[in-house]
C-alpha cells in the first residue's frame, strides 16, 4: 500500500497543482468581490472552512485527473516519459484508476451536498474535457483549446461552488476571465509539447509542434508569448471587463509579461534537448503567476501573496521531479 501511494503521488506531479488551484482561486476571489460589493444580490461571503474545502479539491484535482491522462497516454509516454510509474509498472493502472474514481466521486458528492449543486456542471465538464484532451491533442490547436477550457472549468467551479448565485451566471466580465484563463493555459500546454515532440510524432499525435515542425514552432513560441497580454488588452479596452486595473495589477502583469516572454525565448533557444524539459518551470510560473495576477482585479493583497507563493513553490516542487523521463 505504501509503495502504491508513493507511486500514485509521484504520478500526480504536484507542481501542476498550482495550475488548477490558482485557476479556481480566481473564481472564488471574483465571487467574494461581488459578495462584498454594492451590487450583491444573493451572494454571501463564504465561510473560511468552505473556502478551504473548495481550494483543497481544486489543488488536488490536477493530480487525480492526471492519473486518467497517464493511462490514456501510455503509448506516447513509453517514448516521452519511460520512467513514469504507470509505464514502468510501479503503479498498477487498474488500482490507480479505481482510487481516482473514488476521489472524483467524493468530490462530486461533496459539491452536491455541502457546496452548490450548480457547481457540478463545471466539475463534470472538467473531467470530460480531461478525457477528451488525450484525443484532442493529436489534432493541432484543438488540443490546446480543450486543455484551456478544461482549466477554465476550475475557475467556473471556484466561482459557483463558493456560494449562491443568481442567473445570469455568466456576464461579460465572468466570461472574459474564463477566456483569459483558457488562453494562458492553452499557451502553457503548447510549450509542453516541445519536450514531447518525438513521442507524439511516433504515436501519431499531430500536435502543433508535430504539424509545424521544430523550426517553425520555435518562432511561434516567441510570437505566441504576447498572446495573453494582447487578449487582455482587447477585452479590457472594449469594456468586457468591468473591474478596473490598479497599481498592484500593473506591477504583477508587468512581471507576468516578462515571464511569458522569457518562456518564449527559452523554447526558441532550446526547442529540443535536456534544457527543453527544465524550461518547463519558467513555463509553469508564467502561467500560474499570470493567473494570480488576475486576482489583483478583485483582491490586491491576496494576488500579491499568491503570485509570490506560486513562484516559489512551483520551482520547489518541480525540483523534486528532476527526472526528464518521468
Amino acid at each position: 500500500m505504501v509503495k502504491f501511494m508513493k507511486a500514485y503521488i509521484k504520478s500526480m506531479r504536484l507542481y501542476y497543482a498550482f495550475v488548477t488551484g490558482i485557476a479556481g482561486w480566481i473564481g472564488m476571489a471574483f465571487y467574494e468581490y461581488i459578495a462584498k460589493s454594492p451590487f450583491q444580490t444573493v451572494e454571501l461571503v463564504p465561510a473560511t472552512e468552505k473556502k478551504a474545502l473548495v481550494l483543497i479539491m481544486l489543488f488536488l484535482s490536477w493530480g487525480t485527473n492526471q492519473i486518467i491522462n497517464d493511462y490514456l497516454g501510455l503509448k506516447e509516454d513509453r517514448v516521452n516519459a519511460p520512467n513514469r510509474p504507470m509505464v514502468t509498472g510501479e503503479l498498477n493502472p487498474g488500482k490507480a484508476l479505481a482510487l481516482t474514481g473514488v476521489l472524483l466521486t467524493m468530490t462530486l458528492l461533496v459539491t452536491y451536498t455541502y457546496l452548490e449543486p450548480i457547481a457540478l456542471i463545471p466539475a463534470i465538464l472538467g473531467i470530460v474535457l480531461n478525457i477528451l484532451y488525450e484525443y484532442a491533442k493529436g489534432h493541432g490547436i484543438f488540443g490546446n483549446i480543450v486543455f484551456g477550457l478544461m482549466i477554465a472549468m476550475c475557475t467556473a467551479f471556484g466561482f459557483l461552488a463558493a456560494g449562491p448565485t443568481e442567473s445570469p451566471y455568466f456576464t461579460s466580465s465572468r466570461v472574459s476571465v474564463l477566456i483569459l484563463v483558457a488562453v494562458m493555459n492553452g499557451l502553457m500546454t503548447f510549450y509542453t509539447y516541445f519536450k514531447d515532440y518525438e513521442g507524439d510524432k511516433e504515436a501519431g499525435k499531430r500536435t502543433i509542434i508535430v504539424s509545424l515542425g521544430i523550426e517553425k514552432s520555435r518562432y511561434l513560441a516567441v510570437v505566441s508569448a504576447f498572446l495573453p497580454a494582447v487578449i487582455f488588452a482587447l477585452l479590457y479596452l472594449n469594456h468586457f471587463i468591468e473591474a478596473r486595473v490598479n497599481t498592484m495589477f500593473l506591477i504583477l502583469s508587468g512581471l507576468t509579461v516578462f515571464l511569458e516572454l522569457w518562456t518564449g525565448y527559452l523554447y526558441f533557444k532550446n526547442p529540443q534537448g535536456e534544457r527543453t524539459y527544465y524550461s518547463l518551470v519558467a513555463n509553469f510560473r508564467a502561467c500560474i503567476c499570470g493567473q494570480a495576477t488576475l486576482i489583483a482585479l478583485f483582491n490586491t493583497e491576496l494576488s500579491m501573496i499568491l503570485f509570490l507563493v506560486s513562484y516559489m513553490f512551483v520551482g520547489f516542487l518541480f525540483d523534486l521531479h528532476t527526472d526528464p523521463k518521468s
